[in-house]
């Protein structure tokens, strides 16, 4: 541990690789409020796929956000060697790489960075100069662990698992507009649906369960019906909305990053699969029951106590597969009734 300490010492620069899904990025920011409080004085950058840089916005623990443009100005291998002549540019002292592939090493390294830390994953080891083992343990415990140990194995200090999400007074009026453009006003109790999960249908409980779900809510009176989602759940959203008896607004794919994450604050309660906006309601503590099948709560789970995770335990879950190659018995098994009860207790009905 000694050999592999972190020398503090004209560290002023950092640079964070974040990951690249939305969901792991939210669940690296205690790592990263972390970063902040090792280095108070140091200027920290994130590097991020654009998809991923609007969780970062208005972030108090990081100063700048570089965008890593993998279809644009950074496609291929040209493109690679004009990032890290542009990160050497900027003289980073030290990066720690939250994002797991030998590419944030082999960038890191071509841009001359002299301390480069993180996890030896993907034969990148020879270009970290301090390296991570992965053991068993560090792949069984939750993703927030996962993350602030790379911390806490260079000798830097943590504080917690909180997530950070923030969201500005002026997206909360746009929040507000965009309900006001469907007559719905944001002091109403809404109720927020998400369907799709990107990852895969394998993490997707069924969508005429979520239907039925939904007409359940409505039928009981006073709550509205917003379901969320990326541009590549629209269709999922609208069949949902489709199969539903009740009204709902279908907003999937018609939010950006941001917008949904306001709408999201707005909500009495989230109701989700495993999914990144799953982590948005959870950083934000909106009231939130999670959906698992395919995929492991003990490691990507939402955090915080107004979380709630409904799953029914089978032999062959968490398999972490994109589609089920069997009988998708992990969510076939978790039925109305199930995820209804906990909702009643949340919202006391």
């Amino acid at each position: 541990m000694t050999r592999n300490r972190l020398n503090h010492s004209n560290i002023d620069n950092i640079l964070i690789r974040s990951t690249n899904w939305v969901g792991d990025a939210i669940l690296s920011t205690p790592a990263i409020r972390a970063v902040r409080k090792n280095f108070p004085a140091a200027t920290i950058t994130i590097l991020a796929k654009p998809w991923v840089a609007p969780v970062f916005f208005n972030n108090p623990h990081i100063d700048n956000i570089s965008i890593y443009d993998g279809t644009g100005k950074h496609k291929g291998l040209a493109g690679k060697f004009r990032l890290a002549k542009a990160l050497r540019r900027t003289k980073f002292d030290a990066v720690i790489l939250f994002q797991n592939a030998f590419e944030a090493a082999l960038l890191a390294w071509l841009a001359g960075i002299p301390m480069r830390v993180g996890y030896n994953t993907d034969g990148r080891g020879l270009l970290l100069t301090h390296t991570i083992a992965v053991n068993t343990h560090k792949k069984q415990i939750h993703e927030t662990e996962y993350y602030l140990g790379i911390l806490n194995d260079v000798g830097l200090t943590t504080s917690g698992r909180n997530l950070t999400l923030v969201v500005s007074d002026d997206e909360r009026v746009q929040a507000g507009r965009i309900l006001m453009k469907y007559q719905l006003e944001p002091a109403e109790k809404i109720v927020g649906i998400s369907p799709g999960a990107t990852y895969g249908s394998a993490k997707r409980w069924l969508p005429e369960r979520f239907a039925a779900l939904c007409d359940r809510l409505c039928e009981t009176g006073g709550v509205h019906l917003v379901i969320l989602g990326g541009p590549n759940e629209r269709a999922i959203g609208e069949h949902v909305r489709k199969l539903m008896k009740c009204p709902a607004i279908n907003l999937c794919g018609r939010t950006n990053l941001r917008e949904a994450a306001a709408l999201t604050e707005k909500c009495s309660l989230f109701i989700t699969n495993d999914s990144g906006l799953m982590h948005v309601a959870a950083a934000l503590d909106v009231p939130l029951i999670a959906i698992f099948g395919s995929t492991n709560p003990v490691t990507t789970g939402p955090v915080g106590i107004n979380s709630h995770i409904v799953r029914v335990p089978v032999p062959c879950s968490p398999c972490l597969k994109t589609e089920c190659p069997t009988d998708h018995r992990c969510m076939n098994e978790i039925t109305v009734d199930m995820v209804y009860e906990v909702v009643e207790g949340i919202l006391g009905r």
